[in-house]
């Protein structure tokens, strides 16, 4: 359903910071250049004249309360059973909207997943987001997009304790794939970095965060970190510092 533009649309983001991160403990807490690795996105996303709403969705007191300090509301506390490593995106997404819905009877047109561990995030990825659904009533979500670090022809798989080509000859059309360079190949790979824009009926009743049609928005790779190790955080703070420096 495409929002008329008469009326201000109802923009949600959420954040999901659980508390319960196995490869970095409490990671979205972490300090990253004096702040909370959750505040960076969470500042990010307030700058933004679009957004209405900006939710945390975890499990932990004591991120809800970092979150407040930053500029979240905090309704709830999510369930023990949407915070474990099992959870989905799709999971704490459609809780949080279905909690707002039944307990403010309030309702989103749009939702944005905001990662906590997405600190490179800026408002312009976020407002451009947003804007390919107010401006395209067909599209049913946009996201962030940065090219591939690893090709897709150049991947493998095993099979019978056997490696076979990722992506099998006969659709890739070449030979030898993992052994063709870059400019040879007919179609360039992308992977999703930062923010997801998504219509409500695509998240609440489709239960995806995708839909038939997706519209992007494509940043340089080192406008973009998603941080799951120590070196992640070392590559973030020196990725800031220098965005900082140049500001």
């Amino acid at each position: 359903m495409f929002v008329s533009q008469q009326k201000k649309p109802n923009i949600l983001g959420i954040v999901g910071a659980r508390s319960g991160s196995k490869s970095i403990p409490h990671k979205n807490i972490r300090p990253l250049l004096g702040k909370p690795l959750l505040a960076w996105i969470i500042e990010a996303a307030k700058q933004s004249p679009y957004i209405t709403r900006i939710i945390l969705s975890t499990d932990s007191q004591e991120y809800a309360e970092i979150g407040r300090q930053y500029g979240a509301e905090t309704p709830f506390l999510r369930p023990a059973k949407l915070a474990n490593d099992t959870a989905s995106d799709i999971d704490f997404l459609t809780h949080a909207v279905s909690w707002l819905e039944q307990n403010e009877n309030w309702k989103p047109d749009i939702v944005l997943r905001l990662p906590p561990t997405s600190p490179l995030c800026t408002t312009e990825s976020i407002n451009t987001c947003i804007e390919h659904l107010l401006h395209d009533p067909e599209a049913t979500s946009s996201r962030t997009i940065t090219t591939a670090s690893k090709h897709p022809y150049k991947l493998w798989k095993i099979e019978n304790e056997v490696l076979l080509p990722f992506i099998p000859k006969e659709m890739s059309g070449l030979a030898e794939p993992s052994a063709t360079a870059r400019q040879f190949y007919n179609i360039q790979a992308y992977a999703h970095v930062d923010v997801i824009a998504v219509r409500r009926d695509t998240l609440m009743r489709d239960k995806l965060l995708t839909g038939p049609r997706v519209r992007f928005h494509k940043i340089e790779k080192n406008d973009a970190v998603d941080i799951d190790t120590e070196h992640d955080f070392l590559l973030a703070e020196a990725l800031l510092k220098k965005r900082l420096h140049h500001a």
